[in-house]
């Protein structure tokens, strides 16, 4: 039997420099921001989709974010070029979820469709709001979806990459 191929999933972001020595800003998807430090080896991914293996040789958490010390980045304008770019883990590194949970990266470019069948658009991101996630849903026009499980989302389907809502098209 064949082994699968790995499912790479984006968990941030490289940020602005910081600093002499080539450290960089990072910008994390994870819940708890400082757990994307948890999550090895990292891949960066540019504007092509190409991929390429980091290797961090330092990280110190701030009142300010998340610090970066790449190996073989010495300089601010050689962390320039990596400004930008995400960064992937393979997707087996993260713990399974419950029943009806999801990593908000399952979510993203599913297909949403309300009760009446009518096609939404797909999810481009989510966002926090405090008291609930948003899906923020770009079709014809774009929509600010409350993640209500059981009220506004109906279902979700990740095999058939579709969320099910109740939530009318104004």
């Amino acid at each position: 039997m064949k082994k699968a191929d790995p499912v790479y999933i984006k968990v941030g972001k490289v940020g602005s420099t910081f600093g002499v020595n080539g450290w960089l800003k990072i910008q994390s998807y994870t819940e708890f921001g400082a757990s994307i430090l948890d999550y090895q080896p990292w891949y960066l991914v540019d504007a092509t989709n190409q991929q390429s293996p980091i290797t961090i040789e330092d990280s110190q958490i701030r009142d300010t974010g998340i610090l970066v010390k790449f190996a073989g980045i010495e300089t601010p304008e050689e962390g320039r070029l990596l400004t930008g770019k995400f960064i992937e883990i393979d997707r087996h590194l993260l713990p399974t979820l419950p029943s009806n949970q999801y990593y908000w990266s399952d979510l993203i470019g599913l297909t949403v469709i309300n009760k009446n069948g009518e096609n939404l658009g797909k999810v481009i991101y989510l966002m926090e709001t405090g008291s609930n996630d948003v899906l923020v849903v770009k079709g014809q026009k774009e929509h600010a979806i409350p993640y209500l499980l059981g009220s506004v989302i109906l279902k979700v389907d990740l095999e058939k990459e579709e969320i099910t809502v109740d939530w009318e098209i104004i």
